[in-house]
């Protein structure tokens, strides 16, 4: 009996993570860092979702199942997180090339502008983010103005976000 008890209780802490994609994948990092920027402003809108699955579609050359399952594992990975280092950590041993770690910080203001919003809280997850992988304020407001400028660029009908 006691046996059983023990069994099920290293259940509810052993990780849990698909076999696919290690803990420490930099895919599943970038992945959890994207829910982080996402869930930020407590509003995870269907814009910013979508901008997301598209993103990582181009980005990443899986099949529709392994996409899923990366989106699953960045999901999780994110939400036992208390922090952004672990992810930041993983990416910046992966990602050398400072252009590199930009690029990834102009796809994460592409996915808070999705909705046509940006939030001071997801600024600061953005400047967290960006202050950990080493991207200069610089570059980081730069992005931004160039998410921006895409977003405004795309919006048909509707009021053009205000460049910043």
């Amino acid at each position: 009996m006691l046996d059983r008890i023990q069994a099920f209780l290293h259940t509810l802490t052993a990780p849990h993570h698909t076999d696919e994609f290690a803990p420490d994948d930099p895919r599943v990092a970038f992945v959890a860092l994207c829910f982080q920027v996402m869930e930020a402003d407590g509003n995870m809108s269907v814009e910013e979702q979508q901008k997301f699955r598209d993103l990582m579609r181009d980005r990443y050359d899986l099949s529709p199942e392994g996409l899923q399952s990366l989106i699953e594992a960045g999901r999780q990975a994110g939400s036992e997180a208390v922090d952004y280092y672990r992810f930041t950590s993983d990416l910046r041993k992966h990602l050398v090339d400072e252009e590199d770690r930009i690029e990834l910080l102009g796809i994460l203001w592409d996915i808070v502008y999705a909705d046509g919003q940006r939030s001071e809280i997801e600024d600061h997850v953005i400047w967290r983010i960006a202050d950990l992988l080493g991207v200069s304020a610089r570059d980081r407001v730069l992005q931004r103005q160039e998410a921006a400028a895409r977003t405004s660029a795309h919006l048909v009908g509707g009021e053009a976000e205000e460049q910043v």
